[in-house]
C-alpha cells in the first residue's frame, strides 16, 4: 500500500510523542516545585495521548499516512528527515503504549505515594513511553534507533530508581550493558542498509532490499535480531530481564507488559520485507523464540520471588512472539495478537504483585506468603483472571492469541513443525505448573507472614486503595475479553493486511478443534501437577537444599549468568588485564626505556665536556693524527 500525506486529525499524530516529553521536561526542569502535582501532570500527558492515539486509529480509514516534521540529517549523501509513520501497526502499539502505560501511571500514584521522589518517577515514565513512542512512529530506521536508545536510557533510570540498594543499581547497569551489546546488531545493520541501499526509510529499504545479494539481506536480518533479542530479553541475551525486577513494581509491569520486551517484535515485524526475502534469518528467529520460551518457562518453575517467576514468564511469552514472527506471513498477526492481550493480562499480574507487596511489607518470597485470597479480594480475583489468561484457560485472551501460534508452528509441516509445535505446546504446560504453583503459594494454603527484617512486627495484610485497584480492574477485563476480540470479532489479522498482506486460510497439519483440545489438556496436567507437588503439601518456609539436578539449574536460570562471565565476562576482564600490560610494560616501557637510554648518553657524553682548555686541546690533537693517518693510508694505498 502506498504511503499518503497526513491530513486532519493525523496531522497532529506528533503530539502523541510531544506530550509524554513535555511532561518529563517539565517535571525534571521544574524542580521541587511541581512535586505537589507533578505525578498528576505526568499521568495526564499520557492519558491524553492514548485519546489522541485513539482518535488517529479511527481516522486511519485503511491508509498509511506520513508525517513530515523537519530534516534530522542532511550531510552529504546521508539525509534523513524526522517523520512519523502512523499505519496499523504503529496505531496498534501506540495503544498499546499509552492505554496500558496511562493505567500504570495510575497505579504508580498509589504505590510511589509515599517516595520522596515520586515526582522524578514520573518524569522518568513520561520519558520512557515518549521514547517507546518515537521507537514505533518513527517512518525510518534512523528515528526508530533514536527511540531504542531512549528506551535504553528511561529503562536504566527506572530500574536503578532506588539506586541506594546495591542490587538495582547492579540490575540497572546489568541490563544497560546487555543491551549495548544488541544496540550494536541495530547500528550495523543500519549503517550496511545505508551503504547498500543509500537509503535509511522504510519506504526505501523494502522497496529495494530485493535488489541486493541473498548474502547480504541474511546479514541485516541476523544484525535486526541481535538488536531485538537484547531488548526483549531473548537467547542468548535474556539475563538482564529477570533482575531488572529490583525497580519499583510499576517500572516492571511498564517494562515487560506493554513496552519494552514488545520492541524486539516490533523491529522484525516493521521488518517483514526483509525477513520475507531470508529463510536463513527466519530460521534463526524461529530456534531463537523456541529456546527461549522454554528457557523462561523452566526457570520460572523454580524461583520463589514473585516477580521474578512473572518476569521469567514475560521471556517465554516473548519466546512465543518471536516465533510467531519467525513464522513468516502466517505468523506476524499471530504475535502481535499475542503481544496486545500479553499486554493486558502481564501488566495485571504484575500489578497484583505489586499490590500483593504492599500488603506484605514490601516482601517477594512467595514462601511467606499464603492465605491472602481472604485478606485481598480484589487483588485476588483480577490477579486470577490474569493467570487464567496466561495459561490459555478455555475463551480468555491467552486461549485465542497463543493457540493461534501453535497452529501456525504446527502448520509450517515436516520435521520442524512438529518440532517447533511440541515445543509450544510442552511451553504451554510448563507456564500453566509455575503460574499455578504461584497462585497457590500467594493466595491458598496457610498463612505463612513473617517479618521482612529482624525486629520488624509481621505483616497485616490488608487491600491496596482504588487508584491501585481500579487499573487492575480494568486490565483483568482486556484480560478476559481482548483475546476474543481480537480473533473473532474484530479479526486484527484483516486491520494488519495493509501492512502483512491480506489474510488466507492456512492448510492446517491438524484440525484447529484438536490443537486447541491437546493444548487445554496439556494446560490441565500442567495445573494438576502443580496441585500434587505445592497444593497438597505444605509448603517450607526456607527453600529446600537437597532438590533435583533440574531444579538447581532452573534455579540458577539454566546457568545463563555462569555461561556468560565464562564466555564473554572473564574473558573479556584477562583481555583487559593483558592489554594493560602491554601497555604497561610494551608501550610504556619502550618509551621509558628510550627516554631512559636518551638521558644517560646525553649525562655520559656531558661528563666529557670539563671545560679546561688543554683537554680540549688534547682531544684536537688526537682529532688530527687520525685525519692525519687516514690521508697517509690512502695515499700509500
Amino acid at each position: 500500500m502506498d504511503t499518503v500525506p497526513a491530513d486532519g486529525l493525523l496531522s497532529a499524530s506528533w503530539l502523541l510523542i510531544a506530550l509524554p516529553l513535555a511532561g518529563a521536561a517539565v517535571l525534571l526542569l521544574g524542580g521541587r516545585r511541581t512535586d505537589r502535582w507533578g505525578h498528576l501532570l505526568g499521568t495526564a500527558t499520557v492519558a491524553i495521548a492514548f485519546v489522541i492515539a485513539l482518535a488517529c486509529a479511527f481516522s486511519l480509514d485503511d491508509r498509511q499516512v506520513a508525517v513530515h516534521l523537519f530534516t534530522f540529517i542532511d550531510t552529504g549523501s546521508l539525509e534523513v528527515d524526522a517523520g512519523l509513520l502512523f499505519d496499523p501497526l504503529s496505531a496498534v502499539f501506540a495503544l498499546l503504549i499509552t492505554g496500558v502505560g496511562a493505567l500504570i501511571h495510575v497505579y504508580s500514584i498509589g504505590y510511589m505515594a509515599h517516595d520522596p521522589r515520586r515526582r522524578r518517577f514520573f518524569a522518568y515514565l513520561n520519558l520512557f513511553v515518549a521514547a517507546m513512542l518515537l521507537l514505533v512512529l518513527g517512518d525510518n530506521y534512523v528515528a526508530l534507533y533514536v527511540g531504542w536508545e531512549g528506551v535504553g536510557l528511561a529503562s536504566y533510570l527506572l530500574i536503578a530508581f532506588w539506586h541506594e540498594r546495591p542490587a538495582a543499581a547492579t540490575a540497572a547497569k546489568k541490563a544497560f550493558i546487555m543491551n549495548r551489546v544488541g544496540d550494536v546488531g541495530l547500528a550495523l545493520a543500519i549503517f550496511v542498509m545505508f551503504a547498500q541501499l543509500g537509503t535509511v526509510t522504510y519506504e526505501g529499504v523494502f522497496g529495494s532490499v530485493g535488489l541486493l545479494a541473498g548474502g547480504t539481506v541474511t546479514a541485516i536480518g541476523l544484525l535486526l535480531l541481535l538488536g531485538a533479542c537484547g531488548k526483549s530479553g531473548q537467547f542468548p541475551l535474556q539475563a538482564w530481564l529477570p533482575d531488572a525486577m529490583e525497580g519499583p513494581t510499576p517500572v516492571s509491569a511498564l517494562i515487560h507488559a506493554a513496552t519494552m520486551v514488545t520492541a524486539g517484535v516490533y523491529l522484525i515485524a516493521r521488518s517483514a520485507p526483509i525477513y520475507d526475502l531470508t529463510e536463513t534469518a527466519r530460521t534463526v528467529v524461529l530456534v531463537v523464540g523456541a529456546v527461549t520460551l522454554m528457557i523462561g518457562a523452566i526457570a520460572g518453575c523454580a524461583y520463589d520471588d514473585i516477580k521474578k517467576v512473572l518476569a521469567y514468564s514475560t521471556v517465554s511469552q516473548i519466546g512465543y512472539m518471536f516465533l510467531a514472527v519467525g513464522l513468516g506471513p502466517v505468523g506476524y498477526a499471530a504475535a502481535i495478537a499475542h503481544l496486545l492481550t500479553h499486554g493486558f493480562f502481564k501488566a495485571g499480574l504484575f500489578l497484583g504483585a505489586g499490590s500483593v507487596m504492599h500488603a506484605m511489607d514490601d516482601q517477594v518470597d512467595m514462601r511467606r506468603f499464603g492465605g491472602l485470597a481472604r485478606k485481598l479480594p480484589i487483588t485476588f480475583v483480577t490477579f486470577g483472571l490474569g493467570y487464567l489468561a496466561l495459561i490459555g484457560f478455555p475463551f480468555l485472551s491467552g486461549y485465542w492469541t497463543k493457540d493461534a501460534i501453535i497452529e501456525a508452528a504446527l502448520d509450517r509441516g515436516g520435521v520442524s513443525g512438529w518440532v517447533l509445535g511440541g515445543v509450544a505446546v510442552l511451553g504451554a504446560g510448563l507456564t500453566a505448573f509455575y503460574m499455578t504453583r504461584l497462585m497457590l503459594m500467594t493466595f491458598f494454603g496457610r498463612a505463612r507472614w513473617a517479618p521482612s527484617a529482624p525486629g520488624r512486627p509481621a505483616p497485616h495484610p490488608h487491600e491496596s486503595p482504588s487508584v491501585m485497584t481500579v487499573p487492575m480492574v480494568v486490565l483483568s477485563v482486556g484480560s478476559v475479553a481482548a483475546g476474543f476480540l481480537l480473533v473473532q470479532v474484530f479479526p486484527l489479522d484483516e486491520w494488519l493486511a495493509p501492512v502483512f498482506g491480506e489474510p488466507h486460510e492456512a492448510e492446517h497439519v491438524i484440525a484447529p478443534a484438536v490443537v486447541a483440545t491437546v493444548v487445554t489438556a496439556v494446560m490441565v496436567l500442567g495445573v494438576l501437577a502443580a496441585w500434587l507437588f505445592v497444593g497438597r503439601r505444605e509448603v517450607p518456609v526456607v527453600a529446600p537444599e537437597r532438590v533435583s539436578v533440574v531444579t538447581r539449574a532452573a534455579r540458577k536460570a539454566l546457568y545463563a549468568d555462569a555461561i556468560n562471565e565464562s564466555l564473554f565476562m572473564r574473558p573479556g576482564q584477562w583481555l583487559t588485564r593483558a592489554l594493560v600490560w602491554v601497555d604497561n610494560r610494551g608501550v610504556d616501557g619502550a618509551v621509558n626505556g628510550l627516554a631512559a637510554g636518551l638521558g644517560g648518553s646525553s649525562s655520559r657524553l656531558g661528563r666529557a665536556q670539563t671545560g679546561f682548555v688543554r683537554t680540549y686541546a688534547m682531544g684536537m690533537l688526537g682529532g688530527a693524527v687520525l685525519v692525519a693517518g687516514a690521508l697517509l693510508a690512502v695515499t700509500a694505498g
